[in-house]
């Protein structure tokens, strides 16, 4: 009985040798060298080739795989369903172990032992790529700056209005606020007992003592400087009787404003206090007193204003008095014109970060609303300097950044910009005219940006 269980374990092992032996020979029967592969450089696309080419997904270049020295055949394989009795064949047919059919395996293709670092570097280190690259070029930029702004009244024509008397309203000739006048026009009509005790004098003066003309003389200058005209002065010696009231003319073309109450224009930005004051009737009354020096109204000429241009930071030091601007008013396009930077403000208005350069021009046939919106163009300064163009640069926050070509790949490098014009950006540091760089930087970046970079 023990011999013939020795008997039995001897043939069962020798079958599962011949086993093992028929395993083996079908599995070097059915190995050779594989031929060269070709991929896509970006992992991603997960394109393979055994004939160099171009990548159908992202146009690139294939590189060639670094492959084992042995490789499966991309022949069909059939398998045991039973993953414990590990039975392979190149035909179909049935398991020696269990007599179950032997089924067909899904074949792969032959890249499962080729690393990464083959094909990309780290992300935050070295790119291997093959897309166009550029070079930074030293050249004169005609530079032009665009900015947004507004139009506002020409403080410089302003005028004011006021009483050289003490005294009384006795008639006012306009009627509501911002009412256009004329120069010579007729404002208001003031009774003044000063005035009244001067006309007195220059009376007494003419009856009493004709031949004293220095007094009269003088009595007549103190009257004009009072504010009477030589037309009113004129009409009291011819009918020797004092004039009870003095007329107060314009002596400015524009729109009238109240300056007793706060009624005036905001100039620094060219727009109305508040809409709803321009209906509401006039503070000053007829009856009122006013104090001598005392300023009446204000007088803004629309004919002479200014566009209040608004200069960003990164193009402070391009802009200079002189330079000519393109300007264009929101409500009216096809009444753009042309003039120059007149005065920079050497100051920052209150709640802005940008400087405001002034743009004089007469508004006396173009009709610009004031407090309209325009767009302006800055010309005449051309910029010497190195520039890339806008794509070649990545922005990292703080940081820009560009990739530099090296043997074999690219790598991210840091540099120092300066202003953006159009579709190019000054260098300022980090490149010499000798490096290339990649012409498009976003077709290297990752989900993992880059966190080491060349300094």
């Amino acid at each position: 009985m023990k011999k013939l269980i020795i008997i039995s374990s001897w043939l069962l092992m020798m079958a599962i040798a011949c086993n093992n032996k028929q395993q083996v020979s079908h599995t070097q029967h059915n190995t050779e060298v594989v031929k060269a592969q070709y991929t896509c450089p970006m992992p991603e696309d997960s394109v393979f080739s055994d004939q160099p080419g171009s990548c159908p997904k992202c146009g690139m270049d294939l590189v060639k795989m670094e492959t084992g020295d042995h490789a499966h055949h991309q022949k069909d394989m059939y398998t045991c369903p039973m993953p414990e009795d590990s039975v392979f064949s190149d035909k179909p047919g049935s398991c020696p172990k269990c007599g179950m059919d032997l089924v067909k395996m899904e074949t792969k293709q032959a890249n499962q032992d080729v690393e990464l670092e083959s094909l990309l570097k780290p992300t935050n280190e070295f790119v291997v790529s093959s897309i166009p690259v550029t070079t930074i070029e030293q050249r004169g930029e005609q530079i032009e700056i665009e900015a947004l702004g507004n139009i506002a009244y020409d403080t410089r024509q302003v005028g004011s209005i006021s009483a050289r008397v003490s005294g009384r309203i006795e008639k006012l000739y306009v009627r509501y606020r911002y009412q256009k006048i004329q120069k010579g026009q007729r404002i208001l009509d003031i009774y003044s007992p000063e005035l009244l005790t001067a006309q007195q004098n220059l009376l007494f003066l003419l009856k009493n003592d004709p031949d004293n003309t220095t007094m009269i003389e003088a009595a007549k200058e103190k009257l004009l400087l009072l504010g009477m005209s030589k037309e009113q002065l004129q009409q009291v010696v011819q009918s020797g009787k004092p004039s009870l009231t003095i007329a107060v003319y314009s002596q400015y073309n524009g729109h009238i404003h109240e300056s007793t109450n706060g009624g005036s224009m905001n100039t620094q930005s060219g727009t109305m206090r508040d809409i709803s004051l321009i209906t509401e009737e006039l503070s000053l009354k007829e009856g009122m007193y006013v104090q001598k020096g005392q300023s009446v109204f204000t007088v803004f000429n629309p004919d002479k204003a200014w566009a209040v241009l608004n200069i960003y930071g990164d193009n402070q030091s391009l802009v200079k008095t002189g330079n000519v601007v393109r300007v264009v008013p929101e409500t009216a396009p096809n009444k753009d014109f042309r003039a120059s930077i007149d005065f920079i403000e050497p100051f920052y208005r209150k709640e802005s970060k940008t400087l405001t350069a002034r743009v004089y021009f007469n508004n006396s046939s173009l009709k610009i609303p004031v407090g309209s919106q325009v767009k302006a163009t800055v010309f005449g300064n051309t910029k010497e300097a190195f520039w890339l163009p806008k794509e070649a640069v990545l922005s990292l926050g703080m940081d820009k950044v560009v990739f530099q070509k090296t043997n074999g790949g690219f790598r991210a490098t840091k540099i120092s910009t300066g202003i953006i014009h159009q579709k190019h950006i000054q260098v300022l540091s980090g490149l010499t005219t000798t490096d290339s760089v990649a012409a498009n930087a976003q077709y290297l970046m990752d989900s993992e940006s880059f966190i080491k970079i060349k300094n």
